[in-house]
């Protein structure tokens, strides 16, 4: 799924050594969501702009909560075998004038994710879930970002240290490119990547709507070792 990882003339003949990492992956739903129910639906981009995508729509039994201080409901979405889990973070409503997803954003650590996410007192209920199929790409460089976590080294020719790899002398990290790809459809989530909280369960007695007609972050997590696996938002499609 993941083509020309390197765009054309990012590698030439100054390029010494290109990190490169890849995984892949495909999960099928526990439960499919039926082509003939995905329909053309507004999705809102911000206040003021709709766009229309294909939305898909399911009911059955889900778990969901709520996350009080950032008035945020979360969704999960089982894969096959129940080993791992699609999150849907979807926030109540667009309360800005660009996509919604600033105050959410600017509140995620890894470890809010995780108790967000942490479903073991929250029991399935009937849910209404409309979720858009959604297809999306995105690379970066992350010389900086590795630099900025300590990991300098690496890049620089007179303090780089490969000899573990190489008798090769005067080797360095001239390249470090991510790309990530995500596909989500009715059967399926198909990805691959290179390179105080309060959590609510919703007790409901009548069916209930979760609508993602809105800007959301996601992401795929391993549910045994609390691993996540990939994380994106959803909101310009």
């Amino acid at each position: 799924k993941i083509k020309d990882l390197f765009p054309p003339g990012s590698i030439d003949s100054k390029t010494v050594l290109a990190l490169v990492n890849a995984i892949h992956f495909k999960g099928q739903w526990t439960v499919k969501f039926e082509e003939k129910n995905t329909r053309e639906m507004p999705f809102r981009l911000n206040k003021r702009e709709n766009k229309n995508v294909p939305m898909m729509s399911r009911t059955g039994k889900y778990k969901l909560a709520r996350i009080e201080e950032e008035q945020v409901t979360v969704l999960e979405l089982l894969y096959t075998g129940e080993e791992l889990s699609m999150f849907i973070l979807l926030p109540e409503n667009i309360s800005d004038e660009s996509t919604g997803l600033e105050q959410i954003e600017s509140a995620v650590t890894y470890e809010k994710l995780a108790e967000w996410t942490n479903m073991e007192n929250v029991y399935p209920q009937k849910i209404t879930v409309y979720l858009p199929q959604f297809r999306m790409e995105e690379s970066c460089e992350l010389i900086a970002v590795l630099q900025a976590l300590g990991m300098r080294d690496a890049f620089i020719l007179e303090q780089a240290d490969f000899s573990g790899l190489s008798r090769e002398p005067g080797l360095f990290l001239s390249k470090a490119i991510h790309k990530s790809f995500v596909e989500v459809n009715e059967e399926a989530t198909e990805a691959a990547a290179a390179a105080g909280v309060t959590v609510i369960p919703l007790c409901l007695h009548i069916p209930y709507e979760f609508r993602a007609d809105h800007p959301f972050l996601f992401l795929i997590k391993h549910n045994l070792s609390k691993n996540i696996l990939f994380f994106g938002r959803y909101c310009c499609p």
